[in-house]
């Protein structure tokens, strides 16, 4: 909502100002926004009305007095009318939240809607209209109107807002959230065309973000899949009944959705914004990921939403703490010649104290957003273990960086400094991307990787073949090394067709220049294979398990693995 009618909402007013004297300051400021004003009682009897409602309605403003909302709003909107009346009566104001008018050229045509409510004016409605300026070509032409988005934050920004909003409840009232499921959603918008489909998101998100606190704490957390931020007299069950009704209009069998919700309150007053907003997205992660396939139901959700949170929160500050002192270790394991035995360099692996599983952590961090910063941190100790060893020594790692961190313009800024700090660590620091599938700027992606390849250090693409994008992704990125992903090598080894599947990523890679390594390479028979397969280097347990001293890999008790046995601990690879 602009800024003029946010300022046509007093924060109070006192008892001997003049009804005629706030409509008349009502009107002033709010034609800076709006084009069409109500002044509404509560038996949502119009009491005043200005603007060209003759051209929306056929009424005369005039005509407009002692009209009742419902005969001018359309009936599909009414109940959303109602809502976004209860809304202003609980916290003051409506933010700008979409509603239909009927009339001969307006049926169909959205305006923007927002306004206040004054106890000490008679209980009266403020309203404020405009038509969305998107749709006001409709209007002159006599169109009809072209449906938009739902406008609902996506999950990453409905965290970022979240603390400060269960935060904001006045007095001993406290706000909560709702996850809301409706499973089917997607099938429901096959059947639809897409703007049916458009149209569909909109309402919903229409009834979402009119219920919530300020009219803007709603949000699409993927598809079907819905958080609302709201005041704890929210009546949650009127608002899941709301939406089904939607649904079941909007389906063509007239069946409709079935609607799943779990409710929480979280106790934000003993802890800061980031640390919640941070809970709140591992749990709202939960939800998207797993809400509705099984892993758990919503009523499991809703007795254990709160306390995820605050565990999440939890771990979660306790994490930074972590980050921030370098409270973890690495150990390191070797990727290995397949043909001569030789140690090519090191995968620097995190591990924690024991018992503390490193990938539910690091799980953890992604869902949170925190990964940059620990896979900064990391960088940080690899340098410093490759900083013990003798400059004569070959010896090379290979630090992980998620794909999300790719994306982090605060992460690619502090590592090409912290690289550039560090020249003597040209080809013995290797950069190996996971999740890449959290990359969405493929361009700009590349840009970061052949930044760091110039400088002189290699980058390898992890868990290639895991999913779909793989091959595509060779297309936008240039690598030095790919790693292909364990399980694909495991299912290469049983399946009829596996070994010319593995040949065939071994030899596109080949022609494209880059190098091939195979994962969970645990006894010979793995090895022959993917040697056969024209793998270029194998990493597994056959060569022992993750360690901080490197020199406990000893190669030469597996010479009789390899046909050109020439063993090292180590060298830079030069990419």
């Amino acid at each position: 909502m602009s800024q003029s009618i946010q300022q046509a909402a007093p924060p109070s007013v006192s008892h001997g100002q003049d009804l005629k004297s706030e409509r008349d300051r009502f009107v002033a400021l709010a034609f800076c926004w709006a084009d069409f004003l109500l002044e509404v009682d509560m038996d949502e009897v119009i009491v005043f009305a200005g603007g060209p409602w003759q051209a929306i309605t056929g009424l005369s403003t005039n005509q407009m007095k002692g009209k009742k909302l419902a005969e001018i709003v359309l009936e599909d909107d009414m109940e959303l009318m109602r809502s976004l009346l209860g809304v202003a009566r609980r916290q003051g104001r409506i933010e700008d939240v979409d509603i239909r008018f009927k009339g001969q050229r307006s049926t169909g045509l959205p305006f923007g809607f927002a306004g206040y409510f004054l106890e000490d004016l008679g209980n009266h409605y403020f309203l404020a209209m405009r038509i969305s300026r998107s749709q006001g070509a409709g209007l002159v032409a006599g169109g009809h109107a072209k449906a938009t988005n739902s406008n609902l934050y996506d999950a990453s920004s409905f965290a970022d807002v979240l603390g400060g909003k269960l935060k904001s409840a006045k007095g001993d009232e406290d706000n909560q959230l709702t996850l809301i499921n409706m499973p089917g959603m997607a099938e429901l918008k096959e059947n639809l065309d897409p703007k049916q489909a458009a149209e569909l998101d909109k309402v919903l998100g229409t009834y979402l973000r009119a219920n919530s606190v300020d009219g803007d704490s709603a949000a699409e957390l993927d598809e079907g899949k819905f958080g609302s931020v709201h005041s704890d007299d929210l009546d949650v069950k009127s608002l899941e009944n709301q939406l089904a009704g939607v649904a079941k209009d909007f389906d063509p069998t007239n069946k409709g959705l079935d609607i799943e919700a779990a409710t929480m309150a979280v106790d934000a007053h003993n802890i800061s914004e980031e640390d919640m907003a941070n809970g709140l997205l591992y749990a709202i992660n939960r939800f998207k990921d797993e809400g509705g396939s099984g892993k758990f139901n919503m009523q499991e959700l809703t007795s254990n939403l709160s306390s995820l949170v605050n565990d999440a929160a939890q771990k979660v500050s306790s994490f930074k703490t972590r980050v921030a002192a370098r409270d973890f270790n690495l150990v390191y394991h070797p990727i290995i010649d397949v043909m001569t035995g030789e140690v090519h360099h090191y995968e620097a692996l995190t591990r924690f104290e024991e018992g503390v599983s490193p990938f539910e952590i690091i799980t953890m961090a992604e869902e949170t957003g925190l990964i940059p910063e620990f896979d900064l941190a990391v960088v940080e100790k690899g340098l410093e273990f490759l900083n013990t060893i003798p400059r004569n020594r070959p010896m090379s790692i290979a630090v992980n960086i998620s794909g999300q961190s790719v994306a982090s313009d605060w992460y690619v800024e502090r590592l090409h400094n912290l690289m550039n700090e560090n020249k003597w660590a040209e080809g013995r620091m290797v950069f190996e991307i996971t999740e890449s599938s959290k990359m969405k700027d493929l361009e700009s992606a590349n840009n970061f990787i052949q930044r760091l390849r110039k400088s002189g250090f290699p980058v390898c693409l992890d868990d290639f073949g895991a999913g779909a994008a793989s091959f595509g992704y060779l297309m936008s990125l240039e690598v030095d090394v790919v790693k292909i992903d364990g399980p694909v090598v495991k299912d290469a080894q049983k399946a009829l067709r596996g070994k010319a599947l593995l040949e065939s990523m071994a030899t596109l890679c080949k022609n494209l220049g880059i190098e091939t390594v195979a994962e969970m390479i645990d006894d010979q028979h793995g090895l022959d294979f993917v040697r056969k397969c024209g793998i270029d280097y194998a990493q597994g347990y056959l060569f022992g398990k993750p360690n901080a001293d490197t020199k406990t890999f000893n190669m030469a008790k597996h010479i009789h693995l390899f046909p050109n046995p020439a063993f090292s601990s180590g060298k830079p690879w030069s990419g």
